[in-house]
C-alpha cells in the first residue's frame, strides 16, 4: 500500500521523500550501531545510506537532463523536423518587423522553480516529523506500567517534640529518609533489580529518657531487605557502647573506623510481634524475629557522645556482606551533620 501511495507522487516529491526518510534513518541507525557496537545495525543503516545515495544521483541526473538536454536528442529531433517540414525560402524582412520570438526558457524556468519548490516543501515537512519523532520520547509520557519506587514525599509534617529544638537542631526523621532512600540503595545491597515497595520515617525520642534525647530514624523496604537508619542523640560514646554490648546478647562484634569515625559491626535478632484483630485479644508473645546486622558510627570524629545505626535485614534470615552496610554508611553519614563540641 505504502508503495503504491509513493508511486502516485510526483518525480520531485516522491525522491525528496525517499531521501529524507533514508538520510535520516540511516543516519540514526548508524550511531546506534557504533553506540552498541552493533554489526546488524550497523549493516542495516549502511543500506539505508547506500539506497539514499542512489535517490541522490538520480535527483541529480534528472536535475542536469532539465538544465542541459542531450545533444544527441537535439540533432535526431532537427534532422526529422527538417525532413518532415520543407523550410522557407527567405522571410527576413516579416521577421525584422515582427521582432524576436520569445524563447522557450520562460516556462521551462518556471516549471523548474515549481518542481524546486515542491522538493523543498517535501523535504522540509518530513524533515519535521523526523525530527518531532526523534524528539517525542524525551518529552512524551512513558507507557512503562511497572512499579515506581516508593518515596519519602508522602511523609507527613507532623510537630517535633522538644528534644528537636535544641540548638544546632538534631536530624529530623524525613532528612534520614531523604538521605537513605536513595536511587542506588538495592544496588548497595547487592539486589540491583529491585525497588522499594515501602518507606517511612519517624521522629521519635529514645526510650526512658523522658523524651528529652531526639532518635529520629527511617526505614526502606524491598522484597528481599530491610534497611533502617537511625540517630540518638545521647551522651553515650561509641567505646562506652561496645563495652555495654559485650554484656548483652550481640554477636560477631567488630569494631572499625567508618570516615575518620569510631563504629562497630554487630549482630541481634529482631522483635517478633503478632497482633490479632479478630478475636480482640491482645495478640500472642513477642517471639525472636530474623537476624539484623547493624553498623553503629560515631556522629562526630572525636565520640564526644552520640551514634547514627544502619541496620539490615530479611525475612528469610540471609544478610548481606558487611561491605553493604559501610557503602550505605558512607553515602548517607555526609548527609547527617556532625555533632558539634558542647
Amino acid at each position: 500500500m505504502l508503495g503504491f501511495l509513493l508511486r502516485l507522487l510526483p518525480f520531485w516529491v516522491r525522491e525528496p521523500l525517499l531521501i529524507a526518510v533514508g538520510s535520516v534513518l540511516g543516519v540514526r541507525i548508524m550511531y546506534l550501531a557504533v553506540r552498541d557496537h552493533d554489526r546488524v545495525a550497523a549493516g542495516l543503516g549502511a543500506v539505508f545510506l547506500v539506497f539514499t545515495a542512489i535517490r541522490v544521483y538520480a535527483v541529480i541526473r534528472a536535475l542536469r537532463a532539465r538544465r542541459n538536454p542531450s545533444a544527441t536528442a537535439s540533432a535526431d529531433g532537427a534532422a526529422v523536423d527538417a525532413a518532415a517540414q520543407p523550410q522557407p525560402q527567405a522571410q527576413p524582412q516579416a521577421q525584422a518587423e515582427t521582432g524576436p520570438r520569445p524563447g522557450p526558457d520562460t516556462p521551462k524556468k518556471e516549471e523548474e522553480h515549481n518542481a524546486w519548490g515542491q522538493a523543498f516543501a517535501a523535504v522540509a515537512v518530513f524533515g519535521a516529523l523526523a525530527v518531532a519523532l526523534w524528539v517525542a520520547p524525551r518529552f512524551m509520557p512513558s507507557d512503562d506500567n511497572s512499579p515506581q519506587p516508593a518515596s519519602c514525599s508522602g511523609e507527613t509534617h507532623e510537630e517535633l517534640p522538644k528534644a528537636y529544638k535544641h540548638t544546632p537542631r538534631p536530624v529530623t526523621g524525613e532528612e534520614l529518609c531523604k538521605a537513605l532512600n536513595r536511587s542506588d540503595l538495592a544496588k548497595l545491597l547487592g539486589t540491583p533489580g529491585e525497588t522499594a515497595t515501602t518507606v517511612s520515617s519517624t521522629n521519635n525520642t529514645a526510650p526512658l529518657t523522658d523524651g528529652k534525647v531526639a532518635q529520629p530514624e527511617a526505614e526502606v523496604t524491598f522484597d528481599t531487605y530491610t534497611v533502617n537508619v537511625s540517630a540518638t542523640y545521647n551522651e553515650l560514646s561509641t567505646d562506652q557502647y561496645v563495652k555495654l554490648m559485650k554484656f548483652g546478647d550481640e554477636k560477631d562484634i567488630k569494631t572499625l573506623t567508618v570516615l575518620g569515625r569510631s563504629a562497630v559491626l554487630f549482630s541481634d535478632h529482631t522483635m517478633k510481634l503478632e497482633i490479632n484483630l479478630g478475636s480482640g485479644g491482645s495478640g500472642g508473645p513477642v517471639e525472636e524475629g530474623p537476624l539484623a546486622r547493624t553498623l553503629s558510627v560515631a556522629l562526630d570524629r572525636n565520640d564526644r557522645g552520640g551514634y547514627c545505626e544502619i541496620t539490615v535485614w530479611s525475612t528469610s534470615g540471609a544478610l548481606p556482606n558487611d561491605s553493604a552496610l559501610l557503602d550505605i554508611a558512607e553515602k548517607v553519614l555526609p548527609k547527617i551533620p556532625e555533632r558539634p563540641v558542647r
